[in-house]
């Protein structure tokens, strides 16, 4: 069995590419979220922005992060839902069309990461941070 290290070159390669993926995937979901494109990158345009084959880029993140890099780029998209979620009123429709999302697909999206409905979770969380302003009121 070969124990020897990765020479220092690749290394630092593997972790450009993760880096490059993670500044694209911000940068692109920047442009949803500013209406500057109306789809998601797929891995396979992510993986031609970085000029490299998809199977590459998603073996590279594995190996560098322990997570695929569709784990990275859906919690950042939750992130963001959830966000919105509790920041805006907008409707969930528009949420999910502003994240590229037919609705009802946007909620199924949702239901499997979060494990509630994105009505239930905004519920939930204005609940809470009415809570929260009540008691802030009363300590005043």
């Amino acid at each position: 069995m070969n124990t020897s290290k990765l020479p220092k070159k690749i290394m630092l390669r593997q972790h450009e590419i993760t880096a490059d993926f993670m500044k694209i995937i911000d940068q692109h979901l920047d442009d949803v979220l500013a209406n500057r494109v109306t789809e998601m990158f797929e891995i396979k345009d992510i993986a031609d922005t970085i000029h490299i084959h998809p199977t590459h880029l998603s073996n590279t993140i594995k190996l560098v992060t322990g997570c695929s890099p569709c784990s990275f780029y859906e919690e950042k998209i939750m992130n963001i839902a959830r966000q919105q979620l509790k920041e805006t009123n907008k409707p969930v429709a528009a949420i999910a069309g502003q994240l590229t999302f037919d609705p009802s697909n946007f909620v199924k999206f949702f239901k499997r990461f979060e494990g509630t409905s994105p009505k239930q979770y905004r519920e939930k969380e204005q609940a809470t941070q009415s809570e929260t302003e009540k008691s802030e009121m009363i300590t005043i």
